[in-house]
C-alpha cells in the first residue's frame, strides 16, 4: 500500500520553485553537459537530459533498450525514473511566442502539487512534450472535492425465494441449455478474466474515512481514466495570467499556447502473443481483441471495459448504439417478412395481373412532344415491383414501426437507468459550468450575482438575447429556403430531362426515360446534400456563436439542434416532395399546370409514385451510409498512413519503432472538435430515415441493421487505433438527442399515415373493393373483389384535345398501326363525351374522404397506443428499484457500523491509556 516515489526530477523542481520569490516568473535551469544551451524562454528545467537532440537512430535505440525499475524507459507510460505514471500530456512548440503564459501556467500547475517532466520530440526538436503526474495526496484531495465515488465494500446479492415448481422448471431449462452452444455472443470470462471489474458498493471519496475504502495498492486505486480526469479538472482551474478570466487549459489551447493536450493510450493495441494464452498486455489491447477486432463482430460489446477506458459519456454512446442495433433486429425481421409477403403474393395480385394483361389500354404520353404513347402492359415490371412494397401488410408494418419507436425509447430509458446504477451515475450531478471565454469577453462590462455561487459574473441583457435569437432564427429560415430552392432545382431537372431521355438514341434509355430521370435525379440530389452539409456546418457554427451561449453545454445544445434541423431537412426534402407532391398537382392532359408557363410538371409512373419513393430512399440510404463509413474510418486511416509514411521516409523504421507512447499518440488524429456529435448525428438521421417513410420502404430497417453492425466495429476501431485517447468524462444520458428521437417518433406517425393514404394505392383499392367492385355492398374485400380496378382507376382523354405544347410528335401509327384517338391517364374524371367533360367523378370524392378519414383514424389510434405503452412501461425496472433501496440501506448500515467500530476502538485505546497513566502513581 505504499505510494511509489517519483524520482528526483519533479521533487527537485518543486523545491527550487518554492525557493523562488513569489509573483516573479523564474526559469529554473538544471546543469547540462558542455555545449548544451537553454532551449527557450520557457521553464525547461524539467526537460529530460539527453532528449533535446534525440534525432539520431543510435540515441533512440539506446533509449529503447534502457530499463529502470523493471519498466521500459522508452515505453512512454512513465517518467524517466520509471516510477511516476504519466497522467496527462501537453504539447507546445518552442518557437511559439506565448512563452510567458506557459511559464506562469506551468508554475501554478506545480504549485498544485502536480509533478512535471519535459521531453523534446524525437522527430522535431521544436516540439516539446510536457508530462504530468498527480501524486497520491493530490489525487485524494481532488477526488474528495469532485465527489468521485470509490469502492468501499463488496456487493452482497440475495436470491429471491423460489417455489418448488419454478425450481423444477429452471432445472429442466438448464438441462436443455446444456445441449445448446453456451452463449456464443458473450465473452468467456475465464479466457478474459480482466473483462469486468468486481462489483462493489461505492461512496464519495473522503480522506477522513479513507480507512473505509478498499485500497490494495495506491498506484491502482484510482483508475487511469479517473487520474486523467482529475488532472484535467486541475488544469481547467489554473491561472496563466493576471486577471479574472485568464484561467484554464481550454483558453491556452484556443490561443495556440499549447498545440495539443490529451491523456495517453495504455500502450500498444497489438501483440505477438495470443490473448487467450498470454492474456492482454493492457486495457487498450484487450479492447482491440474483444471489441474493435472484426472477428468479434457478432459478440456483445464490453460496455464496462469501454466505460473504464473511455469514460461514461463514450460508454453511453456505444451502449445506446448497441441497444438501437439490437432493437433493429425485430424491425428488420418484420420488414423482411412484409417484403417476402409481397414476393409470395405477387402471382395472386389481381392489380398487377390486370396491368400485365392490359395490352389494349393505351396510356397518354408522360411528357411534352417527345414522349410516345405506351401500352399499360409495358409497365408490368414496375407494377410487380410496386406490389413488393405496397401490399396488404404495409399498414400493419407502419403501425408496428410506430409502436416499435415508442418501445425502443421507453426500454432505452430502463436500460440507461440500469447503466447509471451500475456506473454510479444515479446521484451524479454536473458541476456548475464555467462561462465561455467568448461570452466573458463580450459581456464583461455588465455583471450580476450568480444565484448559485454568489459571485459576480458577466450578464447578457434580455433584449440583446432576444435580438440575437431572432437573427439566428431568421438565418435558420433562410437556410431552409435554400434547401427548398435546391429541391426546386431538382424538380426542374426532372421535368427537363424526362423529355431529353425520351428522345434519346439509346433504346434502353428511351424506353425507361422516367426511371433514368429518377435515378440520375437521386444521384444529383445526393451530391447536393453532401455539398450543402458542408455549408450548413459553417452556417450553424456562425449562428450559434452569434447567439453567444453562456456555457459550453448551452452552446453544444444550440449547435446540435441547428445541425440536426439543417441536415434532416436537407436529407428528407426531396423525399417529402416525391412522397406528397410528385404527380399531385400536374393537372390533366389538355390542361397541364406548368412551371413559369413553360415546363409541364412531372407525372407519376402508370404504376404509381411509390416506385419513385422506393428508389429515392434506397439510393440515398445506401450512398449516405457508404459515404459516412468511408469518411469515418477512411479519412483517419489515410491521414495516419500519410503521417507514418512521412516519418518513415524522414527518420527510418528503427527510429519509428523507438517512439515512446506520447510520440505515437501525438501522431494519431485528434478526436472530432465536436466530440460525439458526428456519431450521434449520423445515427439519429438514420433513425429518422428508417421510421419516417418506412411504410414505403420496408427494407429500411434491414439496411440500417446491416450498417450498424459495421458501424459499431468501425467506431470501435477508430477510437482504439486511429484517434488519440479522448478525455474520459461523465454523463447521465445522451442529452438533447433523446428529445430529438421523441420528435422523430411523433413525426413518423404523421408521415406514414400520409404515405399510406396519399402516396400508396391502399385507400383507392379499399374504396373500390367495398363500393365499386364486384363485391360492393357485401362487406368483404379480397383479390376477387379487385377485378376491374385498373380500368376503373383510369380516365379517358380525347387526343384531339391536346394543347399545342404537349401534343406528341407521332400519332402512334408507328407503334400501333393506326392513329390513336383516345388515351388513358391516372385520375377519376368524366369522359370527354359527358355533360361535364373531364370533371371529377363521385369516386374521386369518395377516395378523398376515405383518405382524410384514414389519416385521422390512423394517427389517433397509433398515438393512443404509443401513449398507452409509454404509460405502462416504467422508467425504472422493479428489480433495479429494489436493489437501489437495499443498497442505500446497506450503505447506511455499513457506515454506521464502521463509525461504531472506530469509536469503540478509540474508547478502548483511551481506557488503555488512562489505565497506564493511573498505574504511574504510587
Amino acid at each position: 500500500m505504499e505510494e511509489s516515489s517519483c524520482g528526483d526530477i519533479a521533487s527537485g523542481a518543486a523545491t527550487q520553485l518554492e525557493a523562488s520569490p513569489p509573483g516573479k516568473d523564474v526559469n529554473i535551469l538544471l546543469e547540462r553537459s558542455e555545449g548544451t544551451n537553454s532551449l527557450s524562454k520557457d521553464d525547461d528545467s524539467l526537460l529530460h537530459p539527453g532528449t533535446q537532440t534525440q534525432n539520431s537512430e543510435d540515441q533512440s535505440q539506446q533509449d529503447l533498450t534502457t530499463e529502470q525499475g523493471g519498466r521500459s524507459k522508452s515505453s512512454g507510460l512513465y517518467f524517466s525514473d520509471g516510477k511516476c505514471r504519466i497522467d496527462y500530456i501537453l504539447v507546445y512548440r518552442k518557437s511559439n511566442p506565448q512563452s510567458e503564459k506557459r511559464e506562469v501556467f506551468e508554475r501554478n500547475i506545480r504549485a498544485e502539487g502536480i509533478h512535471m517532466e519535459k521531453e523534446s520530440s524525437i522527430t522535431n526538436s521544436d516540439v516539446i512534450f510536457v508530462k504530468l503526474h498527480a501524486p497520491w495526496e493530490v489525487l485524494c484531495r481532488y477526488a474528495e472535492l469532485m465527489n468521485i465515488r470509490m469502492p468501499f465494500r463488496r456487493k452482497i446479492y440475495y436470491l429471491h425465494r423460489r417455489y418448488k415448481f419454478m425450481s423444477r422448471m429452471e432445472k429442466r431449462i438448464t438441462r436443455f441449455r446444456g445441449w445448446l452452444p453456451r452463449k456464443p455472443m458473450k465473452f468467456n470470462n475465464d479466457t478474459l478474466p480482466d473483462l469486468e471489474e468486481n462489483e462493489s458498493f461505492t461512496a464519495p471519496f473522503s480522506q477522513q474515512r479513507i480507512h473505509h475504502f478498499i485500497i490494495h495498492n495506491k498506484d491502482t486505486f484510482f483508475s487511469n481514466a479517473t487520474r486523467s480526469r482529475i488532472v484535467h479538472h486541475i488544469l481547467q482551474r489554473v491561472k496563466y495570467e493576471e486577471g479574472k478570466n485568464k484561467i484554464g487549459l481550454n483558453r491556452l489551447l484556443s490561443n495556440n499556447s499549447y498545440e495539443a493536450a490529451f491523456p495517453l493510450h495504455e500502450g500498444t493495441y497489438r501483440s505477438k502473443n495470443s490473448i487467450r494464452t498470454h492474456g492482454a498486455e493492457n486495457h487498450r489491447h484487450l479492447l482491440y481483441e474483444c471489441w474493435a477486432w472484426w472477428g468479434v463482430w457478432y459478440k456483445y460489446q464490453p460496455l464496462d471495459l469501454i466505460r473504464r477506458y473511455f469514460g461514461e459519456k463514450i460508454g453511453l454512446y456505444f451502449a445506446w448504439l448497441g441497444w438501437y442495433t439490437g432493437m433493429l433486429f425485430p424491425a428488420a425481421l418484420v420488414g423482411l417478412l412484409v417484403f417476402l409477403y409481397g414476393v409470395f403474393t405477387l402471382e395472386h395480385c389481381q392489380v398487377s395481373k390486370e396491368v400485365c394483361q392490359a395490352s389494349t389500354i393505351i396510356m397518354c404520353p408522360l411528357c411534352d412532344k417527345y414522349c410516345p404513347y405506351m401500352r399499360l402492359s409495358d409497365s408490368c415490371i414496375y407494377a410487380k415491383v410496386t406490389h413488393l412494397f405496397d401490399n396488404g401488410a404495409t399498414v400493419f408494418f407502419a403501425v408496428f414501426m410506430a409502436v416499435w419507436a415508442t418501445v425502443f425509447l421507453e426500454f432505452w430509458k430502463r436500460r440507461r437507468a440500469v447503466l447509471a446504477y451500475d456506473w454510479d451515475l444515479i446521484d451524479w450531478e454536473e458541476e456548475e459550468e464555467e462561462i465561455r471565454p467568448q461570452f466573458e469577453a463580450k459581456y464583461s462590462k455588465k455583471e450580476r450575482m450568480n444565484p448559485i455561487s454568489g459571485k459576480p459574473e458577466p450578464y447578457q441583457a434580455f433584449t440583446d438575447k432576444c435580438s440575437r435569437l431572432v437573427v439566428s432564427a431568421s438565418g435558420i429560415f433562410f437556410m431552409i429556403l435554400v434547401v427548398i430552392a435546391a429541391v426546386f432545382g431538382i424538380v426542374i431537372y426532372r421535368v427537363v430531362t424526362v423529355s431529353t431521355f425520351a428522345a434519346f438514341d439509346w433504346a434502353l434509355i428511351r424506353n425507361n426515360s422516367q426511371v433514368a430521370t429518377t435515378g440520375t435525379a437521386v444521384c444529383i440530389n445526393f451530391c447536393i446534400i453532401m455539398l450543402l452539409n458542408v455549408l450548413y456546418e459553417k452556417v450553424a457554427l456562425f449562428l450559434t456563436n452569434l447567439e453567444q451561449p453562456r456555457t459550453e453545454s448551452e452552446w453544444e445544445n444550440s449547435f446540435t439542434l441547428k445541425m440536426f434541423l439543417f441536415q434532416f431537412v436537407n436529407l428528407n426534402s426531396s423525399t417529402f416532395y416525391i412522397a406528397f407532391f410528385l404527380g399531385r398537382f400536374t393537372g390533366r392532359p389538355g390542361a397541364y399546370l406548368r412551371l413559369i408557363n413553360r415546363w409541364k410538371l412531372e407525372e407519376c409512373h402508370p404504376s404509381g409514385c411509390l416506385i419513385d419513393l422506393c428508389m429515392q430512399m434506397g439510393i440515398i440510404m445506401v450512398l449516405k451510409q457508404t459515404w459516412n463509413n468511408f469518411m469515418e474510418l477512411g479519412y483517419p486511416l489515410i491521414q495516419n498512413w500519410w503521417t507514418q509514411r512521412r516519418l518513415r521516409l524522414e527518420h527510418g523504421q528503427k527510429v519509428m519503432a523507438s517512439f515512446p507512447q506520447w510520440e505515437k499518440d501525438y501522431n494519431l488524429q485528434p478526436m472530432n472538435a465536436y466530440g460525439l456529435f458526428d456519431e450521434y448525428l449520423e445515427m439519429i438521421l438514420q433513425f429518422g430515415f428508417t421510421t419516417t417513410f418506412v411504410a414505403a420502404f420496408p427494407l429500411a430497417p434491414l439496411l440500417a441493421l446491416l450498417n450498424n453492425i459495421i458501424e459499431i466495429r468501425l467506431d470501435a476501431y477508430k477510437f482504439v487505433t486511429q484517434w488519440r485517447r479522448p478525455l474520459p468524462s461523465q454523463a447521465k444520458d445522451i442529452g438533447i438527442w433523446y428529445g430529438i428521437l421523441e420528435g422523430i417518433g411523433i413525426l413518423s406517425v404523421i408521415t406514414n399515415a400520409f404515405v399510406i393514404a396519399v402516396t400508396s394505392d391502399f385507400i383507392p383499392r379499399l374504396v373500390y373493393a367495398y363500393k365499386y367492385g364486384p363485391c360492393a355492398g357485401q362487406g368483404r374485400a379480397g383479390e376477387k373483389c379487385m377485378v376491374g380496378y385498373v380500368n376503373a382507376s383510369l380516365s379517358v382523354f380525347r387526343v384531339s384535345d391536346f394543347e399545342n405544347k404537349s401534343e406528341p410528335r407521332t400519332d402512334g401509327t408507328d407503334f400501333f398501326g393506326s392513329p390513336i384517338q383516345y388515351c388513358r391517364y391516372r385520375d377519376y374524371r368524366e369522359p370527354p363525351d359527358s355533360d361535364e367533360p373531364y370533371s371529377y367523378t363521385l369516386q374521386f370524392w369518395h377516395v378523398l374522404a376515405a383518405r382524410l378519414a384514414f389519416i385521422i383514424v390512423f394517427e389517433h389510434m397509433v398515438f393512443t397506443i404509443k401513449n398507452l405503452i409509454a404509460y405502462l412501461i416504467p422508467d425504472l425496472p422493479k428489480d433495479l428499484r429494489d436493489r437501489m433501496r437495499r443498497e442505500k440501506y446497506l450503505i447506511q448500515e455499513m457506515m454506521y457500523e464502521a463509525e461504531l467500530e472506530r469509536l469503540q476502538k478509540e474508547r478502548n485505546e483511551k481506557k488503555k491509556h488512562d489505565r497506564s497513566h493511573h498505574n504511574e502513581w504510587p
